[in-house]
């Protein structure tokens, strides 16, 4: 497998993916972890957020919060996901009317919180309530 499989890199190695965590550098001062990607060595660094360049107290913790904000929000929006996926592949009516509920309100915390649009979760719980009519 290749080093850019490895690490979760699409383009295989010519080009990180915009939400990767490494940056390419040709030359050896930075002392990363060289790497071996198609026969031409690479030197890896993690990436400085450029939102990390703030002077004031303040916008330094908006910088913490907003991170952390963004991970509950990525976990809970995957989560969620997770859920409609798995409802949408029972074939056990009691079952899937068992989990209906649950998933709905989970799509109702996720809209509330604006994590995704409210049109976009009726729908979801829409094509939901169909599907688990579908089964009965």
């Amino acid at each position: 497998m290749g080093t850019s499989r490895l690490l979760g890199l699409k383009g295989a190695g010519v080009r990180p993916s915009s939400n990767s965590c490494f940056q390419w550098n040709f030359s050896a001062k930075f002392c990363g972890k060289v790497l071996q990607v198609w026969n031409f060595p690479y030197i890896c660094r993690p990436l400085k957020r450029i939102f990390d360049m703030a002077h004031h107290k303040s916008a330094l913790k908006r910088i913490r919060s907003d991170k952390k904000k963004r991970d509950r929000n990525r976990y809970y929006h995957k989560t969620t996901r997770n859920a409609v996926r798995d409802l949408r592949a029972l074939t056990d009516v009691k079952e899937a009317g068992e989990m209906l509920p649950k998933v709905s309100a989970m799509l109702d915390k996720l809209a509330k919180n604006n994590v995704i649009h409210k049109n976009k979760a009726s729908n979801l719980k829409s094509s939901l309530a169909l599907h688990v009519a579908s089964l009965g």
